[in-house]
């Protein structure tokens, strides 16, 4: 593991966290005089015996088969974009870079998104067949046929391309936006069981 992967991680462990606060309440006692000339030994101290006192971080070792299938997918995704480089123009690279930030948002629900087939297939066929292939079909053409209306044609090749990336982005908002709707009456249900435990509350959404 890099070194700083491990500083990163002792900064959000219980134990830093522990010390920190031990050695804050260290730094008050010393603005409000208790601590005397030898405060700064009193708060290493202090954040000694918070870093040594606190539960160890729990160690997470098992994966689910929702992050693992949404990594795999992540990474095909992110490996696709390395391959197109600069082949197409900017509006494709635009709308692709959409499309992405699209897939992206949904592979971070991977519990939702795992939870339904259909709405799965749909994200791993977009990246794995859709996308590759409007993009690769697009790529063998010659640049300047590609810009070009031939025959009684209604679109040139660019413009098919961009309405094929129309197509699979709206698509995906509709599965993200089913994701969404899943959180939202998630909440809904969390308001409803607290609403009959406790009473009224004023996060209100029916």
């Amino acid at each position: 593991m890099a070194i700083s992967e491990r500083v990163l991680r002792y900064l959000g462990s219980n134990r830093n966290i522990a010390g920190s606060c031990l050695a804050l309440l260290g730094l008050v006692a010393h603005f409000l005089g208790l601590a005397g000339a030898f405060w700064p030994v009193v708060v290493v101290a202090l954040y000694g015996v918070g870093a040594l006192l606190a539960p160890p971080d729990r160690v997470r070792l098992t994966i689910s088969h929702a992050e693992v299938e949404t990594r795999a997918l992540r990474a095909d995704l992110d490996g696709l974009l390395r391959r197109i480089g600069g082949r197409f123009p900017g509006d494709v690279h635009a709308a692709v870079d959409a499309l992405a930030e699209v897939l992206r948002g949904v592979l971070d629900r991977a519990e939702q998104l795992t939870s339904s087939p259909d709405q799965l297939h749909v994200v791993s066929q977009t990246i794995r067949r859709y996308l590759p292939a409007s993009l690769e079909a697009y790529a063998n053409l010659p640049r300047g046929y590609a810009l070009t209306r031939r025959g009684g044609r209604e679109r040139s090749a660019h413009e098919e391309l961009l309405a094929q990336l129309a197509l699979l982005d709206a698509q995906l908002r509709k599965v993200a936006e089913a994701i969404h709707r899943g959180d939202e009456q998630a909440l809904r249900d969390q308001g409803r069981f607290l609403r009959d435990k406790f009473g009224g509350s004023e996060l209100d959404l029916s």
